[in-house]
């Protein structure tokens, strides 16, 4: 089978990017990961974007980034899929080179959400929801995870406190990560005191929208220049999921199956479990999210995934937990909580931080001995998950 390695990798950091175009946004972090892999000239450009058109007034994407880039004449789209569109272009990118009809594929993920204010933020999040039944009542993506998670606690009994952990966690990670949008430590005092956004989430249960932009760049190990100077890495797994748009379809809405499902099929073409994953990277745009992701790729039994996170098991320092609660870092760079959540790029930083970590390049915050990174990025309440498996070569 075809050996997909990420060859180079390129990212902004994420906050308030008034002064930045989109444009020249994501073409910072293509130009960084084109340098990164040695000058490997792409074939085609997949761009996740999960609200351009309602946010930048842009659509074509593709087209935009590759004319920006220098690029023009080669393949190039905008995948989206919500919050998954950075996992969603990266598996695109994946199967383009394991076709073999692309040698060189860039993958970019952008989002520029400060180009709203207000309102016409909350309108244009509101369109990843289902709109006839979900959006039309009001229902925000805060407030479905609010309801989740109220009823994650109530039939599982967990204490008022007990999803800190994720926030303690995601804070600590973002402390050395020059490219996270909050690098200071937060204190257990300090999330019980934060203001409560929509009952029980309170703002250290929920990410912060941010702007941003990361990039990839994928080959076949045989065509790397002779002088790559990187450790290797190869997307070994990859696959994705889908589950109703609507929360109130499903049978259980405490169990995301697509991160389940998209998670096994990704192990399985790997030749991994979960022992063999040494790092985590999760979609905790809301705390609740972490949890269920935990409990359905298989780390926790179902109840018990805000625990991993109050017993210190998702951090990257080894703790004295049992043998049944084995370590398992998580969100290593901050997560989208720290690092900040930046839209259609999320999945695409996923990638970028787990590549880092398996080059042995994360500095202060380097998983030891890394050889396998599980990534999983979600739509909504995972009514699209994309999974990859990550390894060293």
């Amino acid at each position: 089978m075809t050996e997909i390695v990420i060859a180079g990798i390129g990212q902004t950091e994420v906050g308030e990017h008034w002064d930045i175009g989109l444009r020249e946004l994501a073409f910072a972090a293509l130009q960084e990961a084109v340098k990164d892999s040695g000058g490997l000239k792409p074939q085609a450009l997949f761009v996740g974007n999960m609200l351009a058109p309602n946010l930048s007034n842009q659509a074509h994407l593709g087209v935009l980034l590759a004319d920006y880039a220098g690029l023009l004449g080669i393949e190039a789209v905008t995948v989206e899929a919500a919050g998954a569109s950075g996992g969603a272009a990266l598996r695109q990118g994946y199967i383009a080179i394991a076709s073999g009809l692309v040698d060189v594929a860039l993958v970019v993920g952008v989002e520029k959400f400060t180009d709203k204010v207000g309102p016409d933020v909350d309108a244009a999040i509101a369109t990843t929801s289902d709109s006839d039944f979900e959006a039309v009542q009001g229902m925000t993506t805060t407030a479905q995870a609010a309801l989740l998670m109220r009823r994650y606690m109530h039939e599982h009994k967990v204490p008022s406190d007990g999803f800190a952990g994720f926030a303690l966690t995601a804070h600590a990670n973002a402390v050395n990560n020059p490219c996270a949008m909050f690098r200071k430590a937060i204190k257990p005092e300090t999330y019980a005191k934060a203001e409560t956004v929509s009952e029980p989430i309170n703002l250290f249960d929920m990410a912060p929208n941010a702007d941003g932009a990361a990039a990839l760049v994928l080959t076949r190990r045989d065509l790397l220049p002779s002088n790559f100077h990187h450790p290797l890495v190869k997307v070994s797994g990859s696959a994705a999921s889908s589950d109703t748009l609507a929360l109130h379809d499903r049978k259980d809405m405490l169990f995301f199956d697509t991160a389940h499902l998209s998670a096994g099929k990704a192990m399985k073409q790997a030749g991994a479990i979960l022992d063999h994953i040494d790092l985590f990277e999760y979609d905790d745009v809301f705390s609740i999210y972490a949890a269920l992701q935990l409990e359905a790729v298989g780390f926790a039994v179902r109840g018990q995934g805000w625990k991993l996170a109050a017993d210190g098991l998702i951090g990257l320092k080894p703790t004295s937990g049992d043998a049944d609660s084995p370590q398992i870092p998580c969100a290593t760079m901050g997560g989208m909580k720290a690092r900040g959540f930046p839209g259609g790029a999320a999945g695409v930083y996923q990638a970028v931080e787990a590549t880092m970590q398996l080059r042995g390049q994360a500095g202060a915050n380097q998983v030891p001995n890394a050889k396998t990174a599980l990534i999983q990025s979600l739509a909504g309440p995972a009514s699209t998950a994309v999974s990859h498996i990550l390894q060293t070569t």
